[in-house]
């Protein structure tokens, strides 16, 4: 469902667009782009360098997390704002999430992603299926090494100042 966008949100989307044509001028980039806004300003910028880095996570919103958190020298972005040119894929918007961002303003849905050819759909799907129909082979060792990994966890949480609250 669209959203009636602010003209300061309309201004932002346009710059996270424009950073994805420019994608269509530079051989092997996918045009996608995104920027981290805080307080009204544009904290960092990022496009799809995926083939040109050679990293499957370097999508335009987790460069443009990267680069908000190097500026800023934290990774927590409570009072920001994504702006993306497209829906962010599933990874994306969980770096959302762990980012703390309160909001993602988007321009192009899954749906328009999807039929130029990207899978973003096809992986929302595969995560609402349960671990064994998951195209994704997923061996949990238990025993041993899953209590002494278990253990690591433990003991890094024992240490922390303050009680850890179970997020189950």
């Amino acid at each position: 469902m669209a959203t009636a966008l602010t003209e300061a949100d309309q201004g932002f989307l346009t710059r996270a667009i424009e950073l994805s044509r420019h994608a269509l001028e530079d051989e092997g980039k996918t045009p996608f782009g995104a920027i981290v806004v805080i307080d009204g300003a544009i904290v960092s910028e990022g496009t799809s360098s995926v083939v040109e880095l050679s990293d499957p996570t370097a999508h335009a919103e987790v460069m443009a997390l990267r680069h908000a958190g190097k500026k800023l020298g934290r990774h927590l972005f409570e009072d920001g704002v994504m702006y993306a040119s497209s829906e962010p894929c599933p990874m994306c918007l969980v770096a959302c999430y762990w980012a703390r961002l309160p909001r993602i303003v988007f321009g192009a849905t899954s749906h328009d992603v999807a039929l130029n050819g990207f899978e973003d759909l096809q992986l929302y799907r595969e995560l609402t299926y349960p671990a064994d129909r998951r195209s994704l082979r997923e061996d949990v060792a238990g025993g041993r090494l899953g209590e002494q990994a278990a253990e690591v966890l433990r003991s890094w949480g024992a240490a922390l100042p303050e009680t850890v609250v179970p997020k189950l």
